[in-house]
């Protein structure tokens, strides 16, 4: 089997804030919607604390295996049987056991980390790919993304627009 693609996503502001108190510090449903469509049908890898900041009626996230690294992988809240759209929850203890479970996992060619901040750091060093939502917000917060820079480069800047709950927002790809 050959080693999955490996990506990452995240929305952050400028400032590079992308948490505040387990969740996330705005509130804009287009990027919602732009991540259900760019990670579906694929393997997502996050930390525990991400997994718990999704409310209990959206866990686990439909149409993909939800792989969550934790210290306790035999906790019953991390638990789900398969469904047929996909949707199943593996728990692991470690980012590398996370990347052999998503790779045989279905759609597990390109495995997508979505947080949090230290699964990201652990994964930076093999990520090829990053999409990162910017949006124009100055909003304190307690959890950082990671900075992308050289040998990162942005390959692509998408057009800004303007969210209906008025937040002005962009994505960026960038690759390595």
């Amino acid at each position: 089997m050959p080693a999955p693609r490996l990506s990452a996503i995240w929305a952050q502001t400028p400032d590079g804030v992308m948490g505040r108190d387990g969740g996330m510090p705005w509130h804009l449903p287009e990027d919602l919607a732009h991540f259900k469509a760019t990670t579906q049908g694929h393997p997502v890898l996050m930390g525990r604390r991400t997994w718990e900041s999704f409310p209990e009626r959206f866990r686990p996230l439909p149409g993909r295996t939800n792989v969550v690294v934790t210290s306790r992988p035999e906790d019953p809240g991390l638990q789900a049987d398969p469904r047929e759209d996909g949707t199943a929850v593996i728990a692991v203890s470690s980012w590398r056991e996370a990347v052999r479970a998503g790779a045989e996992a279905p759609g597990g060619e390109h495995l997508w980390v979505i947080g949090g901040a230290r699964l990201l750091e652990d994964a930076m060093p093999e990520l090829e790919h990053a999409v990162v939502t910017v949006i124009e917000i100055d909003e304190p917060g307690d959890t950082r993304a990671p900075r992308l820079e050289t040998p990162w480069r942005l390959e692509r800047r998408g057009e800004d627009r303007l969210s209906r709950t008025g937040l002005r927002w962009h994505v960026e790809h960038w690759r390595r």
